[in-house]
């Protein structure tokens, strides 16, 4: 892990791109939240697919920087990626709020209990 921050922007052509020094881990984070790499002849261009729409590049971007920063990473994420609602849960709390309700017992099947 490098002390250089990973930045997390959004490009003049409005591509959303990733500088910085990535190790392999870094690299296979940024691969699960989405992000493609492409090699460039000063090593590679790491960014999310074009016209897939800000709201899903936002996500995945604030999902990137949430995984890094994790992962103790310094992640500096533009200010244009992040929600526009802040007040909103993000996906990962969404997620562990559905986990952690309770479930309903499953149907019963019908049968007796044996004896």
């Amino acid at each position: 892990m490098s002390g250089e921050p990973i930045r997390i922007s959004r490009g003049p052509g409005g591509e959303v791109e990733v500088d910085g020094v990535l190790d392999a881990f870094a690299a296979a984070v940024l691969a699960r939240a989405g992000f493609e790499s492409w090699p460039t002849l000063r090593g590679s261009w790491i960014r999310l697919p074009f016209d897939m729409g800000r709201d899903w590049e936002n996500e995945h971007a604030g999902w990137a920087a949430d995984m890094l920063t994790a992962a103790r990473y310094t992640v500096i994420l533009d200010p244009s990626l992040r929600p526009a609602d802040d007040t909103a849960p993000s996906q990962a709390e969404r997620r562990a709020q559905a986990a952690m309700k309770a479930q309903p017992p499953p149907p019963s099947t019908g049968r007796r209990a044996r004896r």
